[in-house]
Parts: structure tokens; sequence; C-alpha cells
């Protein structure tokens, strides 16, 4: 908003005091009959240059309680000038013979607070005018003008918008001319309105306390992280020394101890063919060997265990099909496998490996003893996170409310899931074969894993809850003729 004035009287009740005085005085009269009324003088750097910058300080105090009715301020420099107050740009003008007004009523508290004007002349003369006014709602009012109480900064000071103090080596500022002196105007061309300022707000994580709160909440995150890294370094060289070990093992087994079983295979059946013997050291000889080669066929099965090259889901598959073919045939039960596409590399440690193990060959151990089955169908499927093992045969089935539920096998092949936080299932009925199935979690959640390495003893409480997370076909009953 533009204001065009005539000339006006520039005297007023404030203009008798002593220059560079900032005074809290009762009110009198209307301080805004005039925008001109409580201006200083105009004041500048002691030497005046062309393109020249000179940084004007000053500060003034509000007293404590004071509560703010109204605050003016008018400005302006020729040529331009940037005003900051308490470090925060307020305006800018660019035009000597216009005066720009500032309503600072909505910025100002108790306490004290730094005006800073960072000013510039193009050529010839130079100079600025300032005036403030501010109104308690008591009747005082306090007023800073522009006057030799303003101190000079020299170029290059840091933080000096912001600076409470000044220092001793700024000069004060020199009166170029008073209010009406040549060569400046009697009265402004125009009266500039500035737009009204609103205080900064700062919120809550803008704060000092906040950043500092976030930064140890940071540190102490990055501890951890260090932590848990550290903990997954010496996780998995362990487990490497622990394959190396295994391999080791299973290397002196197949070398020692399987060559030294072998040659006493050679030996019982060399004697057992070559030496004249009766009927009864012969009987004992044919026993020998058969032992020997089955601690032989034992031995394969621990080797295959313990190597670590065969800890893989597609090694796994391949073993039991194989096993379960061996086994069958002399019984000449026919065995049909189904392995899902998704039986890949994925690892299946030695524990969850031989357990899952054990339980297959009891299964198709209690097939071929009881079944009376012509066909047995195994199959390995990974569903999710989650290995399900399922051997279903033709046979004769049974009932399970008739079934002991203390029954040996049974009882060990479950205990064997729910140490591997997997579960146990079978399903069957007379006449119509019987179908077991085995579940267990191949990966658990990173997170667990994470906790795990953390505080080891919390995996113990997670057992619990991965058995109720099993997929929703085990915890249906199944109809045994369908697998």
């Amino acid at each position: 908003m533009v204001f065009l004035l005539a000339p006006v009287t520039l005297a007023c009740a404030g203009d008798n005091l002593p220059a560079g005085d900032q005074k809290i005085q009762p009110e009198m009269g209307d301080p805004y009959v005039s925008p001109t009324n409580g201006l200083g003088s105009w004041i500048w750097e002691e030497k005046t240059q062309d393109n020249q910058t000179c940084q004007l300080w000053n500060t003034f105090e509000i007293p404590p309680g004071g509560k703010i009715a109204n605050a003016r301020l008018v400005i302006t420099t020729d040529n331009e000038f940037t005003l900051s107050l308490d470090g925060r740009e307020i305006g800018r003008g660019a035009e000597w013979r216009e005066l720009f007004v500032f309503d600072l009523a909505a910025l100002l508290k108790p306490g004290r607070h730094v005006l800073a004007a960072n000013c510039y002349n193009g050529s010839f003369f130079a100079g600025m005018l300032f005036g403030l006014r501010i109104d308690l709602a008591d009747g005082r009012s306090i007023e800073v003008k522009s006057d030799q109480s303003w101190r000079i900064v020299p170029e290059g000071v840091r933080r000096w918008k912001t600076q409470t103090e000044a220092s001793p080596d700024w000069p004060a500022a020199t009166i170029k001319a008073p209010l009406g002196g040549n060569p400046w105007w009697t009265s402004p061309d125009a009266v500039i309105m500035m737009p009204s300022l609103k205080p900064v707000t700062v919120f809550f994580w803008q704060t000092g306390w906040f950043l500092a709160l976030l930064l140890v909440v940071c540190g102490i995150v990055i501890l951890i992280s260090l932590r848990l890294m550290a903990q997954l370094a010496l996780h998995r060289k362990e487990r490497l020394l622990l394959q190396a070990e295994r391999a080791r093992i299973a290397r002196d087994i197949h070398d020692d101890i399987g060559a030294r079983m072998t040659q006493l295979v050679l030996h019982g059946e060399l004697a057992q063919n070559e030496l004249s013997l009766n009927v009864e050291s012969r009987q004992q000889l044919s026993w020998f060997c058969e032992e020997a080669r089955g601690l032989l066929s034992t031995m394969d099965e621990i080797l295959w265990a313990v190597n670590p090259q065969r800890d893989t889901l597609r090694d796994f598959a391949d073993y039991v099909c194989k096993y379960a073919q061996d086994f069958l045939e002399p019984a000449k039960i026919q065995c049909l496998f189904e392995v899902g596409p998704e039986m890949s590399a994925a690892a299946l440690d030695l524990p969850p490996r031989r357990s899952l193990l054990m339980a297959i060959k009891e299964t198709l151990n209690n097939t071929l003893k009881h079944s009376q089955a012509t066909e047995v169908r195994l199959r390995l499927q990974w569903q999710g996170q989650w290995l399900v093992v399922v051997v279903r045969d033709n046979g004769r089935g049974f009932d399970l409310a008739k079934m002991k539920p203390d029954r040996n096998g049974m009882s060990i092949m479950s205990q064997r899931m729910r140490e591997l936080g997997g579960r146990f299932l079978v399903a069957s009925q007379p006449g119509k074969g019987c179908r077991v199935e085995f579940n267990i979690p191949l990966k658990q959640p990173q997170w667990h894993a994470l906790g795990r390495i953390w505080n080891p003893r919390h995996s113990a409480a997670q057992k619990t809850k991965t058995q109720n997370s099993l997929p929703a076909e085990s915890s249906q009953n199944h109809d045994p003729t369908k697998c």
C-alpha cells in the first residue's frame, strides 16, 4: 500500500531527546500523525564512497513483563537496505525517496533484541534514516532512532546480526545530516506499508533437544547394528568352521573306517570261500559279513548326513527317493515320487535333515511291516517357508481312534517334528490306506533370526508361535486316498 504525502511539520515530542537516547516514557499524544515522527538523523560511516556497503548494528530491550500494544518501524536508505531483527530478515528497500513502514508487534517480546541493517550506496551521498517506536500496554513507550548509538560493523565479522553486545572495535555511526537536511528530502514521496510479519513457528522436531535426542537414538541404532553385524560375522565364521570340521570327519570316516570295514568284509568272504570250515563256522562268517555290509550301509548314511556338501533340498530329495526305492523294492512295493520344481539348492541344515530322514525311514518301515500295500507315493514340496513331506500308501489302513497314543514309533516322529518347530500329522481309515505328513520350517523370519543372535534364549519362546503358523493344509483332515 502506497501513500502520497504533502510536506509535514517535523517537530514532535520525541525530537527534543538527546541523540542516541533510548528511553521508556509515558505516551504523549498520537505518535502516528506523521510517518516521519520518531525518525532520527541520516547516519553512515565516516567516509562515504561509491559502491559502498555499510553494516549498521544496534540493540534495544523490552522490560520484563512488558506487553506490546503497538510497534512501528520506519526506515529508508540511500540507496538500498536489507533489515534484520534478531537474525531474521524482515524486509528490503531500494528507494531513498520512500519510507518503508513495518509492524513488529507480533515479533517482539520482553528481552534484548538486535537490529541489523545491511546498506548499500551506489554513488554520491549515502545515509540511513531509521525510527522505531514501541508502545507498551501500561502506557510507556520505547524509541530507537538513527543516531550515534548505532555501530558500524567491519566487513568479515561473522554472526554480527545476532550478536547482542558490540565489539570494542566497532566504531559509532556518523551523522551525515539531520532529518530534512540537504541533500535529502523534507517529506518523502511515498510511504510503503510492508506486509505484516508473523513469528517463526518452531516445531518440536526443529528444537535442539529433539535433534540431540535424534542423534542419541541414531547412535544407539548404529551401536546395535554394529553389534548385530559382529554377531552375524562370528556366527558365519563358526558355521564355516563347523562345516570344515564336518567335511574333515566325513573324509576320515570314509578313508579310514570305511576302508577297514571293507577289508573286513573281503577277508570274511575270502575265508568263507577258501577255508575248509564246518557248517557252523560258515554260518558265523556269513553272519559276520552281513553285519559288516549293514554297517557299511549305515556308515554311508552317516557320511551323507555329516557331509556339508549335501546340505541342500535337492540332495535331500534325491537321497530320500533313492533310499525309499531301494528299501521297498525287495518287498515288491511300487514307489512313486512327486518332487516339486522348487526343490532347488536351498540350504537344509544337518539337524532338520537328519531328523526328517529318520522320520521318513520310520514311516517306510511301518508301511513295509503293517500296511500290506502295493504302492507308496512320496511327495516333497516347498510351500512358502515350509518343507512338506507326504508319505501315502494304498494299504489296509487302520482306525486312528483305536491306535495307542503311546505307540513308540509315532511318538518319536511327533517329537522329532516338535523339536524342529514343525508338526506331524497322520490320516487313515480302514481299507483306505494311510497318509503321513511332515511339516518343518525352512527359513525363519529375519527379525526372528536377528533376535535369536541378540538373545539366544528368545528362540525357545518362539517355537510355540512357529507351530501355530503352519500352512493351512496341515490343519485339515486329509483324505488318505489323495496325495
